[in-house]
């Protein structure tokens, strides 16, 4: 249980850079994974556009707005007040996205957790924004086609210690890998989970857990990855595989203990 004497303050502050205009979806799916996952505070940095959307959605979410109508082009201020930061679901691969993607990771505080997913993989993996940009303590969660866009056919394991980064590589027992050589398969999950914006739901929670300062970051993405699964189990229990969809993961959440210690 929590301490009493806590306030939303003690939890973390996320900040989420997700969605564009006409694929807001995503963004609200991770923005309400995030806080159902326990941190304090979610900030969700959007284009103009899709500010009604998501205060309509999701009225718990604070929102950064991009002087964009319709996509992310500019890096949010003032970082360094965020204790986690994730980027990438929904906000496509124009040319103005890709170069505010690369002043993010030029800008982002030394420390401060960063999820990479989606369109933020993509934009890595195009012409001249491929590995070698990627920054070490970030988290990335390809899956396998990302991947191999990214990698090619490289070890998962040596790209995670060449790079200093953890690498979740989605799939159906879906492995983490660390720097430091440790490689954790997940079993928990089932096939109904393969539906849209399933992966959206994994990078609100891993957002959520890591925003809270845990002391081994890998131990807390390993354990995203585990809840992931484990709601989508909780999920068919009461309706069948087929009929899952990602609101239906986000809705598991509020039956799961997530206990962060050791912070």
């Amino acid at each position: 249980m929590r301490n009493q004497e806590t306030t939303k303050h003690d939890y973390g502050h996320a900040l989420l850079i997700a969605g564009a205009y006409g694929r807001m979806g995503c963004a609200i799916l991770a923005a309400k994974a995030a806080l159902r996952s326990g941190c304090g505070l979610v900030s969700v940095h959007q284009p103009s556009r899709c500010v009604d959307p998501m205060q309509a959605a999701f009225p718990e979410a604070m929102v950064s707005i991009d002087p964009s109508p319709t996509l992310f082009s500019t890096v949010p201020p003032h970082l360094d007040r965020y204790s986690a930061i994730a980027v990438g679901p929904g906000i496509g691969t124009d040319p103005v996205t890709a170069e505010a993607l690369m002043q993010l990771l030029a800008e982002r505080p030394a420390g401060t957790p960063l999820v990479l997913d989606a369109d933020a993989l993509n934009i890595l993996a195009k012409e001249n924004h491929n590995s070698e940009f990627i920054i070490p303590n970030s988290i990335l969660t390809p899956h396998a086609r990302e991947y191999q866009r990214l990698f090619g056919d490289a070890d998962p394991a040596e790209m995670a210690r060449r790079h200093n980064v953890i690498i979740v590589k989605k799939a159906h027992r879906t492995r983490v890998y660390s720097p430091d050589g440790r490689v954790y398969e997940n079993l928990t999950g089932n096939a109904g989970m393969a539906t849209a914006g399933s992966g959206d739901v994994l990078t609100g929670i891993l957002l959520g857990i890591i925003s809270q300062n845990h002391k081994d970051l890998y131990e807390s993405v390993c354990m995203a990855v585990r809840i992931h699964g484990q709601i989508g189990d909780l999920a068919i229990e009461k309706q069948s595989e087929s009929s899952l969809i990602a609101s239906d993961l986000v809705e598991n959440l509020r039956n799961v203990s997530i206990e962060i210690t050791g912070n």
